[in-house]
């Protein structure tokens, strides 16, 4: 499925010394079926907030939201659920729950009132345990796993929702860089095999730049530039997104840009 957002303006709140207040500013972006979108920019630019914007958590105050074509907001919530599975940074589960029930919580917007899992939801789950590489912990307390183990735990539970838009908010924070490439060689094979629309927000430049093909940066609220990311990934784009001097080059190795951070600019 497409996703598309068209002058998106959201504010939160200001207090009343006028601080606490951050806004998205005429946001349009247009995600293609497929695609695989990364989101860059410093702390604070609005990546997280666009991520909520496009799963329907936040309503826009002005602007639209579409799937397909279709409004969100004419979208009930467990709709949008159908079509769209959201991995946050962190999962803080309200009990200790096993890695399977964790998984099988991903079939809920597909489940009837009061309905319970079923043999095919079971199969689903254990199948999505097997995409990410984490079927042998499926009895295991969630909260005895290791941070990557845990994401990819994560991850499964996303899949196991079916979803066409896969929205992923700092899959790699805080991971080794094991993990870190295990789970960007998770993301791009499901991506290929499933055809899902994946969208990542990251601080991780070289993640970026070595598996998404669109790119928008953020900066203020406002999108800077989008694009392919050969285009959009630039020493000067790095410059006016971080205030950082950076070298990107085309590493033959590794068969994909990186970004090399040289100095702060004052």
């Amino acid at each position: 499925m497409s996703l598309a957002v068209e002058h998106l303006f959201f504010r939160y709140g200001a207090r009343a010394n006028g601080l606490g207040a951050f806004s998205l500013h005429d946001v349009s972006v247009a995600l293609a079926r497929g695609s695989l979108t990364g989101v860059l920019g410093p702390n604070g630019c609005g990546k997280t907030t666009l991520l909520k914007l496009l799963s329907g958590v936040l309503r826009p105050q002005a602007g639209t939201v579409a799937l397909d074509g279709r409004a969100m907001g004419s979208l009930s919530r467990r709709e949008i659920a159908r079509h769209i599975a959201v991995v946050p940074q962190e999962t803080h589960p309200a009990f200790d729950y096993l890695v399977l029930d964790m998984v099988l919580m991903g079939r809920h917007p597909h489940l009837g009132p009061f309905a319970l899992e079923g043999p095919d939801d079971l199969r689903m789950a254990r199948e999505a345990l097997v995409a990410t590489g984490t079927h042998q912990l499926q009895a295991r307390p969630y909260m005895t796993l290791s941070g990557g183990e845990k994401q990819r735990v994560v991850i499964a539970s996303a899949l196991v929702q079916a979803p066409d838009v896969l929205l992923l908010d700092e899959p790699t924070a805080s991971l080794d860089l094991g993990y870190q490439l295990e789970i960007a060689s998770l993301l791009a094979r499901l991506n290929r095999e499933r055809g899902v629309t994946m969208v990542l927000a990251t601080h991780d430049l070289n993640l970026a730049a070595s598996l998404c093909d669109t790119l928008v940066l953020m900066r203020g609220g406002h999108v800077l530039a989008q694009g392919p990311t050969g285009e959009v990934l630039t020493d000067a784009a790095i410059r006016q997104l971080y205030d950082v001097d950076a070298d990107v080059r085309f590493h033959e190795r590794a068969g994909h840009l990186t970004v090399v951070p040289v100095r702060r600019v004052p």
